[in-house]
């Protein structure tokens, strides 16, 4: 019985940590340097996304409450949208994709504050970012950042 049950908690971990990352309606890509590409192509700021997926508890509530809305995808057009997931259980990612999104912590977040949103110029220079999230769940602050960079 202890088996089974921890055999669905790791499940449905597993399950909560993926949906973090994929890609939803084709509005997430996971590699800098492809966001990079389409931003410049399309004369795009990048939305670059912070997260713990599987222990960010202020991530999880991100999530619900500003990128799982009909607001934020409003926005679609107007950003390319890139996740850095930084997941505890190191099976989560590939070893090519925990390098490269550990390579992007060191440099756009070196505080490694989580959850992080950060706008970059389609040329990669920093813009603004909002860090934090807490309990009041209002996600004002990040509506704001994607009014002020809207194209």
């Amino acid at each position: 019985m202890r088996y089974i049950l921890l055999t669905l908690c790791f499940t449905s971990m597993f399950s909560f940590s993926q949906d973090a990352i994929k890609k939803t309606d084709n509005l997430w890509v996971q590699d800098f340097d492809k966001a990079m590409h389409i931003a410049d192509t399309k004369g795009k700021s990048i939305l670059m996304y912070f997260t713990g997926s599987d222990w960010c508890t202020p991530c999880i509530m991100l999530k619900e409450d500003f990128f799982n809305t009909k607001k934020f995808k409003e926005y679609k057009s107007s950003y390319v949208f890139l996740v850095v997931d930084i997941p505890r259980n190191q099976d989560l990612l590939t070893d090519q994709q925990r390098k490269h999104n550990y390579k992007l912590l060191e440099k756009y977040n070196k505080d490694k504050s989580f959850p992080l949103v950060t706008i970059l110029s389609p040329k990669g220079k920093l813009l603004d970012e909002v860090s934090g999230y807490n309990s009041l769940r209002d996600p004002k602050y990040y509506f704001e950042l994607l009014e002020k960079f809207e194209k």
